[in-house]
């Protein structure tokens, strides 16, 4: 945590802000203020992240992350709730939008890329359905695990920016209560989901003509998030070429999104419309969980009782998503085009998915057949073995050696029963045999792309403990740590 005192100029306000959500109008979002806090206690700063503003870590001090994502002070514009609709569980529900959320300015990264700051837990809003707007501490914990681990395995994700006890007592039922309150704020590439356009959808079939603000929604996330596809001043020409072009890049980008997670031993648990992004970026971490043993059917919220949301349905409910944002789309999207572009889907996927996979094993440069026989043999590995998923992958990051080419005798020899490993030692052994020094080197080098530890719920609770009993944070400063090394 940072210390210096002086709050005359906060860099955090002094950034340049762009209003490209709130020149839309407001026909897609509500003016909401900040919900005020009793309490003000910074938790976590994410440095990693101002050091992309082109902000100096040095330069903003704790009490300035309080004032701005705190007591959200300063900020010479409109705090916006978005409104959208989702499927939730499969069931149309047209009564979503940021309940206890906002989006809290857009600001472009050093490289370029426009970013969001979305509150959560920043009080009620009129979509907050009668809740009380706030974000336990514990779910700001657990998105803090998820989103930093995501982003060291190289996943899409948004990243927690920042977490601020707010001193008020909340009353929860998939936590003991009552339970501590905070607000977060997350860093997004966009705030814009499938289901800001499947509530225009429905507006039009209770009546009004919302296709106009289709196609300004549509318009606005392709100049802004998909900038090399050129847009035409003639409607039909967009709908012809333009538009089409935008579809089939966010397949191919959540296709790739999914084979991330499948890659990762990441099950999210609530694919949702409302929880799919419009750039094809992994966020919102809720009962989420990472795999201990690969498992296809392992289901991380304990409300998805028919196993909708499991670690291997995962790839088939992002082609669902998608397949039903056709129908918001198809107002001013040629539905023909989109079912086109969507029989690209699967074949995506699973290209993305073997590279994926062949990287956590130290492999960017294999041939197709090759890289996929390898992840078949992996993969294999896994469903017949219990083997932890999480640690294979940080095993092999620490034990490989470029003796493994010489003997496959020495690759994991301390495997029990032995025969657990036979026949992947041996497609892993052949790999190497044919790759000098230097390759052995970028092997090594590939390989960490697997972090040390990954957070598995036993973790999670281990270093939530402390903090819930005696204000202890510095167990889950080491967790994070680890995590990032």
């Amino acid at each position: 945590m940072s210390a210096t005192p002086d709050r005359r100029v906060n860099p955090i306000l002094e950034l340049a802000y762009e209003p490209n959500i709130a020149d839309l109008g407001d026909e897609y979002y509500d003016p909401v203020p900040a919900a005020d806090f009793p309490k003000h206690l910074l938790r976590f700063r994410n440095d990693e992240v101002l050091a992309k503003l082109g902000l100096d870590p040095t330069k903003v001090s704790d009490e300035q992350f309080v004032d701005a994502f705190g007591r959200f002070a300063g900020f010479g514009h409109p705090f916006l709730a978005m409104r959208y609709h989702g499927y939730q569980f499969g069931s149309y529900n047209n009564m979503l939008g940021d309940g206890r959320g906002f989006l809290a300015g857009q600001v472009r990264g050093t490289d370029g890329e426009l970013y969001d700051f979305g509150t959560k837990g920043s009080g009620k809003t009129p979509h907050s359905r009668g809740g009380d707007g706030r974000l336990t501490l514990k779910g700001g914990v657990r998105e803090i695990l998820a989103s930093e681990t995501l982003h060291r395995m190289g996943v899409r994700t948004s990243r927690t920016l920042s977490i601020i006890e707010t001193g008020e007592e909340l009353w929860r039922g998939d936590e003991p209560s009552p339970t501590r309150s905070s607000v977060m704020v997350r860093f997004s590439r966009s705030h814009v989901r499938f289901g800001t356009f499947e509530r225009l959808h429905y507006l039009k079939m209770t009546g009004r003509d919302t296709t106009p603000l289709v196609a300004r929604l549509l318009d606005r996330v392709i100049s802004t998030y998909y900038p090399e596809i050129e847009l035409s001043p003639d409607p039909q020409a967009n709908a012809d070429t333009a538009y089409v072009e935008f579809y089939t890049d966010l397949v191919k980008r959540t296709a790739a999104l999914a084979a991330q997670w499948m890659a990762a031993g990441f099950c999210h648990a609530v694919l949702n419309t409302d929880n799919m992004s419009i750039t094809g970026e992994s966020f919102d971490y809720g009962p989420f969980a990472f795999i201990e043993t690969y498992d296809r059917q392992f289901t991380a919220a304990y409300f998805d009782y028919s196993g909708r949301y499991s670690y291997g349905n995962q790839p088939g409910i992002c082609k669902l998503n998608l397949e039903m944002l056709q129908t918001p789309l198809g107002m001013v999207v040629d539905r023909e085009a989109m079912k086109s572009a969507m029989e690209s889907y699967d074949e995506a996927f699973f290209a993305a998915y073997e590279f994926e996979m062949a990287r956590k094993l130290g492999f960017t440069d294999l041939d197709a057949e090759t890289r996929r026989n390898l992840v078949k043999t992996t993969v294999s590995l896994f469903e017949t073995y219990e083997l932890r998923y999480p640690d294979f992958f940080a095993q092999l990051r620490r034990e490989f050696s470029s003796a493994w080419r010489d003997d496959a005798a020495r690759i994991f020899p301390d495997a029990e029963p032995p025969e657990v490993l036979n026949e992947w030692r041996e497609v892993y052994h052949h790999l190497l045999q044919t790759r000098s020094d230097e390759e052995l080197g970028a092997i090594a080098e590939t390989l960490n792309i697997n972090p040390l530890v990954v957070p598995i719920r036993p973790e999670i609770e281990a270093i939530w403990e402390p903090i819930t009993e005696r204000d202890d944070w510095e167990p889950f400063y080491e967790l994070l740590d680890r995590i990032r090394a």
